[in-house]
């Protein structure tokens, strides 16, 4: 058994269920503190957070990751418990085996055949780890960011080990994210009999308009890097459930992923604008959940191009599709970031898995890109 193997099955038995970390960042550290990183919790509220970081000098190479993992669901329909990693057909099965704890094992492995060939390497390196990616990302890399940054301490470089790959290991890497804003309007009606509705206003009808008019907005006609923004409806909520009365109130909760040709205040006043033609009453709440972030070029990203390309003979695709990362708050602080990870076709499903020859390559694509990266030619 290959060590990135077996550390990944060992990450995978601890039932790490967002915002539990169930010891895995112990582990980690456990592995990198006797090749001379140091460690330091700056753990917030329920989430637990790890800094470990190799040497003082600049320029740094963090990798970004998260030891938690989404729930499990039904028991009954995996094909073998999720907390118990399992091997079949030359796969690993377990909750987190592609989200992310895969990449972290690779990342680590990595790591250590890294510092046993090159201990003097330029730079330094750091490991950043959350609990809480797959939460509401509250008190993890965005709290540790901050103490970061109040110290003037800059990452130069942050490799996100996120399941970016297609159809096989390293095909696509994640050199940017769309911003991601969500927003929660209250529709405010009077609520009456559904046989006099003279006496009543219909918040269903009143906003039926104007979300037609949401949806077919034109935000904006995206970039050579960005598809075009979209606003999703994702819940609609109204009435008390009996069949004769008008709701006093409709609920609608909506998504708007975004580019970097529009910032979120925009997208608020221009939301406004559509709402404020209809002429009904309203309220309207927004939470911001990650601005968009670009890495279009630099050091990091043909440092990772040409490891993919020496590990695979293939050259990878950049790509800033999919949902938003941890890597939206270390971008302004003026790294570079990209993800680059395994395998994103069993994430969040039922018998998520890994391939174990894929968990190896990407393990020596790791390895390639610290040497391209660190090491002086």
């Amino acid at each position: 058994m290959s060590d990135t193997l077996d550390l990944l099955k060992t990450l995978i038995s601890r039932p790490s269920i967002t915002p539990q970390d169930a010891g895995c960042q112990d582990l980690l550290a456990e592995r990198l503190t006797p090749l001379g990183f140091s460690a330091e919790r700056l753990d917030f509220a329920d989430t637990q957070n790890i800094w470990l970081r190799r040497g003082q000098s600049q320029p740094l190479l963090t990798f970004l990751g998260h030891t938690d993992v989404v729930p499990t669901g039904a028991l009954t329909a995996w094909d073998s418990p999720p907390f118990e990693p399992t091997l079949r057909d030359g796969k690993l099965y377990g909750r987190g085996a592609a989200d992310m704890k895969g990449g972290i094992a690779a990342f680590v492995t990595a790591v250590e055949r890294f510092l046993k060939q090159h201990p003097d390497h330029q730079g330094s390196l750091a490991v950043m780890m959350t609990s809480d990616e797959e939460g509401i990302a509250t008190h993890g890399v965005v709290k540790v960011v901050e103490v970061l940054e109040a110290r003037g301490e800059k990452i130069t470089w942050c490799l996100v080990g996120e399941p970016s790959s297609d159809k096989r290991i390293g095909d696509v890497i994640r050199v940017g994210r769309r911003g991601s804003l969500c927003a929660r309007l209250t529709v405010i009606g009077i609520q009456g009999h559904v046989a006099y509705p003279e006496l009543a206003e219909n918040p269903i009808h009143t906003f039926a308009p104007a979300l037609k008019a949401l949806t077919e907005e034109v935000w904006d006609q995206g970039n050579a890097f960005f598809p075009p923004t979209r606003l999703q409806v994702s819940n609609i909520n109204g009435g008390t459930g009996a069949e004769n009365i008008i709701p006093g109130e409709l609920e609608v909760q909506f998504n708007l992923r975004f580019c970097t040709e529009l910032n979120a205040e925009t997208i608020q006043q221009r939301t406004r604008a559509i709402l404020d033609r209809f002429g009904f009453n309203y309220r309207l709440d927004w939470r911001l959940s990650g601005q968009p972030f670009l890495t279009a070029s630099g050091d990091l990203v043909a440092a990772t191009h040409a490891a993919i390309n020496s590990v695979t003979g293939y050259e990878p695709k950049d790509d800033t599709g999919g949902g938003t990362s941890d890597g939206r708050f270390i971008a302004p602080t003026g790294a570079q970031v990209i993800e680059l990870g395994p395998l994103n076709e069993s994430i969040h499903k039922i018998n998520e898995h890994i391939g174990v020859a894929d968990l190896e390559t990407l393990s020596a694509i790791y390895e390639q890109i610290l040497v391209n990266l660190l090491v002086r030619a």
